[in-house]
């Protein structure tokens, strides 16, 4: 007899809710979808008659569902933590959009409820599980790329002043920061996935003449990390009309490209390969043009981990790398000073 499918929900259909719906019609064979809820019932019902889903009536009802074993949490960060709270109370194991609250401070508590309830945190940085990626990780794990010596992170990203104008987007209440916690925090989180944990940081934050906002829409920083590398990052929403955000390492025996998903070498010895494909990456107008492949293979991890007891690939406690290096940012840009991490 084959095992139980595991059963998941999905709490908040808004905006980013699109690549998790394709992503879940993917794995109807393996992944079945117990409901839909949103505050909005029409765009709920809209939700399930496009993709074939059920909804639920209420929040309260994926709580109290038996049948359910764990709810993609597709809601802003200011919910978070009473959403957290009672699922986790319920048993139902969660995989959270990014990030994991609005404060690290927030964000700690939220892991420490789940793992005092014993239940699964996962969180949504998809960036990890496209193909070049991957490449990327076994590559730098196999020592193929040298020692390494630059790792440059590039985020020249684009959202219209209409973006910001949306009620909460952009202010620390709602959303937590700017460009830092909303979008570079995807290829952050990679780039302190693969290599050695940073010890200081040098930045710049700022909000542009692009945007009325409260928070940043540009930061930019030198990185010193543990193993003798040096790095950079800059990021931004201000760069009309939006690029390919790109992560370049640069190893003694070759360097390598990460842009709009496809992974370029280029070895010393003259030697060249690429993996992925180049694919839209939400960096324009249009923050949801992307595929969504990458949180298929996301969503398929989360539902393994359940299944197995293991811990997915990406936990809430993982994840707390990268709000501890954007807290070390901020603090760096209204000091001015060089921000230790340990």
């Amino acid at each position: 007899m084959s095992a139980k499918p595991v059963r998941l929900a999905v709490a908040g259909l808004g905006m980013a809710s699109k690549p998790h719906l394709e992503a879940l019609a993917d794995l109807r064979s393996s992944v079945e979808v117990s409901g839909l809820f949103d505050i909005s019932k029409d765009r709920a019902e809209e939700r399930a008659k496009a993709y074939g889903f059920p909804v639920f009536d209420s929040f309260d009802a994926i709580v109290a569902d038996p049948e359910t074993d764990g709810v993609i949490v597709i809601t802003p960060p200011d919910q978070r933590q009473d959403i957290v709270s009672r699922l986790a109370g319920a048993g139902k194991h969660i995989l959270s959009e990014k990030p994991v609250e609005r404060t690290t401070a927030n964000a700690e508590k939220i892991v420490d409820i789940c793992e005092a309830h014993n239940v699964t945190l996962g969180i949504v940085f998809q960036h990890r599980f496209r193909a070049g990626a991957e490449r990327l990780r076994a590559l730098i794990e196999a020592g193929e790329l040298g020692d390494l010596s630059l790792v440059r992170a590039d985020i020249p990203w684009w959202r219209d002043q209409s973006y910001y104008d949306a009620p909460g987007r952009g202010t620390y209440q709602r959303d937590g920061g700017g460009v830092l916690i909303s979008q570079a925090i995807h290829i952050m989180d990679l780039m302190l996935s693969l290599t050695a944990p940073v010890i200081a940081v040098q930045a710049l934050c700022a909000t542009t003449r692009a945007h009325k906002m409260e928070s940043e829409d540009f930061a930019t920083a030198g990185i010193t990390f543990a193993d003798g590398a040096f790095g950079s990052i800059i990021a931004t929403t201000a760069t009309y009309p939006g690029g390919a955000e790109g992560l370049i390492i640069d190893g003694t025996k070759a360097t390598a490209e990460l842009r709009a998903g496809k992974l370029n070498i280029t070895w010393r010895d003259g030697r060249t390969e690429s993996v992925g494909e180049l694919s839209g990456t939400g960096g324009g107008a249009d923050p949801m043009a992307f595929p969504s492949d990458w949180h298929r293979d996301l969503i398929k991890d989360f539902a393994d981990a359940i299944a197995s007891g293991r811990s997915p690939r990406i936990s809430g406690r993982e994840a707390l790398k990268v709000h501890r290096f954007i807290d070390a940012l901020v603090t760096s840009s209204k000091t001015g000073l060089l921000v230790p991490l340990t």
